[in-house]
């Protein structure tokens, strides 16, 4: 069953590529005003995150900027920064970068497909019966979104998700995407 799912989500993201592809290339059909600069067609963002519990903390710093390619189409990367400890229990320090394409077929609905490559490392104190480990991590997000203007909320799946090797808990991740 695993083989046929494998199989499956990689129709979906090749369909989805072409679907993406084709409508970009549709949308940059059209005209934009030659007046805009590049520096106004950028556009920022990105995430912070801060997390404390019982002898455990995690930090993350995401930021990202995306260019404007036309009213449809946008395209940009992001770095990322995360820290995770948990007392007598381990360390992890995660370094990374992504790319992103965005589609917005119609104002309110926002179509996206972001390779994200990290490098993992995990260290686990003497105590804790685990090895450490360092490795690299490639996800592939397909999502959608409700766009609002410079947020958007929606979800997206990791087509590459490794229950065993991923920072993420599940493959579907809801989001909240804020650019400005």
């Amino acid at each position: 069953m695993r083989i046929r799912s494998a199989h499956f989500l990689k129709f979906l993201f090749t369909l989805f590529f072409c679907t993406l592809t084709h409508l970009t290339t549709y949308s940059q059909s059209y005209t934009t005003p030659t007046s805009q600069s590049f520096a106004s067609r950028m556009r920022y963002g990105g995430a912070i995150g801060l997390g404390f519990g019982n002898n455990f903390f995690s930090a993350t710093l995401a930021p990202s900027a995306i260019y404007q390619v036309n009213p449809y189409f946008a395209t940009g990367v992001g770095l990322n920064f995360s820290y995770a400890s948990e007392k007598d229990f381990y360390d992890s320090t995660i370094l990374g970068g992504s790319v992103i394409a965005l589609f917005s077929p119609i104002r309110e609905l926002q179509l996206s497909a972001e390779f994200e490559e990290l490098r993992v490392s995990r260290n686990f104190d003497r105590d804790v019966p685990f090895i450490d480990q360092d490795y690299w991590y490639p996800a592939l997000f397909l999502g959608a979104g409700f766009n609002t203007g410079p947020v958007t909320v929606g979800i997206r799946y990791d087509v590459l998700y490794d229950r065993d090797k991923s920072i993420y808990g599940n493959a579907w991740i809801p989001f909240v995407r804020v650019y400005f």
